[in-house]
């Protein structure tokens, strides 16, 4: 009598398991371009942020040096490489010591909405009830309200018409926040609602698990997986929306911190005049952030739906395949010619499945 011996299942490494290397691994062609691209710009972004004080040459907020004064709407220089601004201010400072701004916005933002909405959806879907239906239509009429109106609503009312540091960015991250919990609520009920009825759920009910342990440790897990994709997008918006803010006067003044929307909103009259770098380059900050956000987003998005993701090279399916495929007597091999190596010359055995001769 034979003995047959099972194939271990080979485990993921570790580095496998990182979900930045693991969606590069899965990525192929375009796919693949644009999670590179949008990774290498969402680092250097970061890495911006993190060394400001370092690669800055003055303070968001400097207007003179040892010499003397900068001037006002200086064009780009040895001294000033992006020029000065109509306040005096150095344009790639202000650049630079932007980045701080933007990400602490969407850190805040991102933070309390995925608190608020993941904990409301949980207890909304596995529970149900009348608070269930409550929220359900208050985040619905939400979607009513234009969210920059609500932003620049909540900015007059958080930092009471004084545009401080902390004022501006709790009025941009509050109006992201207001705006974007019914989407996690949506999301994470939705998912709720599908886990709660799964066997394993039910199972660990019979056993005694409470209501908490379940959720927690079972439904929580499972339902939380899409959220960096909605996180990469949410992100851009929120920087857009500090932009916005700034650009229609309610953002932050130059004192308290740099802020790419003030800074375009001051070069408005710049333009006309054909001053362009007081413009252009907050503008291609902007952009820069928010396409490198867009892209990784985008991409993540792609590669989470099956029916977008990119097929796998030839050689490299048949393989996995013909490790995994079991047949009477051992395992078909595919050949260095993968498929095609199976197909030329092939014919059948007692058993009828193609072999090689």
């Amino acid at each position: 009598m034979a003995v047959t011996t099972a194939t271990p299942v080979r485990r993921r490494r570790l580095r496998d398991r990182i979900p930045v290397v693991h969606q590069l691994r899965q990525s192929v062609g375009l796919q693949r371009g644009m999670l590179v691209a949008g990774l290498i710009m969402l680092g250097v972004f970061i890495l911006v942020t993190i060394f400001a004080p370092l690669l800055a040459p003055y303070g968001f907020a400097q207007r003179a040096d040892a010499q003397g004064p900068f001037g006002t709407q200086q064009p780009p220089s040895p001294e000033h490489p992006f020029g000065t601004t109509v306040g005096g201010y150095d344009v790639l400072s202000r650049v630079i010591w932007g980045t701080q701004t933007a990400l602490l916005v969407v850190v805040v933002a991102v933070i309390l909405s995925i608190f608020i909405g993941v904990a409301l959806g949980l207890y909304s879907g596995y529970f149900g009830g009348w608070l269930d239906r409550l929220l359900v239509v208050v985040f619905d009429a939400i979607y009513a309200f234009p969210s920059l109106l609500l932003a620049i609503v909540l900015s007059i009312v958080i930092s009471g018409g004084q545009s401080s540091l902390w004022g501006g960015v709790l009025a941009a991250a509050g109006s992201i926040v207001v705006v974007f919990i019914p989407q996690y609520f949506r999301v994470i009920r939705a998912e709720t609602v599908r886990i709660k009825a799964e066997p394993f759920v039910e199972s660990a009910k019979v056993l005694g698990a409470s209501n908490s342990r379940i959720v927690f440790k079972h439904v929580f897990r499972n339902a939380t997986r899409t959220l960096p994709l909605i996180i990469t997008l949410n992100s851009a918006e929120a920087i857009l929306t500090l932009a916005a803010l700034g650009f229609l006067g309610f953002g932050i003044e130059p004192t308290a911190a740099a802020e790419w929307g003030y800074d375009l909103f001051k070069a408005q009259s710049d333009v006309t005049s054909g001053i362009w770098w007081t413009a252009l380059y907050p503008g291609l900050a902007i952009v820069f952030a928010v396409l490198g956000i867009m892209l990784v987003g985008e991409s993540l998005n792609d590669l989470a739906d099956p029916r977008l993701r990119g097929r796998r090279r030839v050689a490299q399916s048949s393989g996995e395949v013909a490790e995994t495929s079991v047949v009477p007597g051992g395992t078909l091999t595919a050949g260095p010619g993968g498929l095609a190596g199976l197909e030329d010359g092939e014919t059948f055995d007692e058993h009828g499945i193609e072999v090689k001769q």
